[in-house]
């Protein structure tokens, strides 16, 4: 997991840097076996070779675990990125699993997604937050960013604060149709979230799938993950992950099918 942790960090900087001056840095905090490090203490960990694994983002059952021991510590701090450190330094050349979702690109993202590139997307009617439903097919004639998130998941909340300024900002006088869906989650754990982010100036609108019937369609094993759809409902790329470029390849990709 060669530098892994480096560039875990280096993501979290370059994302906290890139907030337009209406939303407000998300904040977080480093927790290393149940206590809170500096970015330099983890640092010297990964250069030791005890980092095990990193996990951006934790359930509510382990915040609430978290905040339990740390108390105020934790407080409403947006972003835990928990660490886990090796019991032996011999076991450093072990393969990291837990924070590859941080950093997948195109190429692997689509060997491991169920649908391929170039296949038409599975239509759907989604519930949307503020009562409205939308069917997908009913969007023929536009592009489509299909984005799949929870309110547990670090990553996904990181790409979040930076799709209005990036995606949705940009393209708002094209045919082009940002749909993100909350997949696996309540109506009201969803809309307290994005209640949050309004606060905080990070301004959409979502779906709900608490039963996982759309993800099911789509499922890639990790989110966040998008599905770019051209006018004719065919998907043309798949972004699985998050890191610093994903939204600019995005909004790239975007450009290409307005054209």
């Amino acid at each position: 997991m060669k530098k892994i942790l480096f560039f875990l960090l280096i993501i979290s900087v370059q994302l906290f840097q890139a907030q337009n001056s209406v939303s407000r840095k998300p904040e977080f905090i480093m927790v290393v076996n149940d206590e809170i490090v500096s970015k330099e203490k983890a640092k010297e960990y990964e250069e030791k070779g005890l980092v095990e694994s990193v996990s951006m983002g934790v359930t509510d059952i382990e915040r609430q675990r978290l905040y339990e021991k740390l108390g105020d510590k934790i407080g409403d701090k947006e972003f835990i990125v928990v660490i886990k450190l090796r019991s032996k330094i011999e076991d450093s050349k072990k393969e990291n699993t837990t924070s590859k979702i941080v950093a997948s690109d195109h190429k692997n993202a689509t060997s491991k997604t169920k649908l391929k590139t170039n296949q038409a997307a599975p239509d759907f009617t989604v519930n949307m937050l503020d009562g409205n439903n939308i069917k997908l097919s009913d969007l023929k004639g536009k592009v489509v960013l299909l984005n799949f998130w929870a309110t547990w998941c670090g990553p996904c909340l990181m790409e979040l604060h930076e799709i209005p300024s990036k995606i949705i900002e940009p393209h708002k006088n094209s045919p082009f149709v940002f749909l993100a869906i909350s997949s696996g989650e309540e109506k009201e754990k969803v809309a307290k979230k994005i209640n949050a982010l309004k606060n905080k100036g990070v301004n959409f609108d979502t779906g709900i799938d608490p039963s996982k019937t759309i993800w099911a369609n789509y499922e890639s094993g990790s989110i966040p993950a998008n599905y770019l759809i051209d006018k004719n409902g065919v998907i043309r790329y798949i972004s699985i992950g998050n890191n610093e470029e994903s939204l600019d390849k995005l909004s790239e990709e975007i450009k290409k099918l307005l054209k």
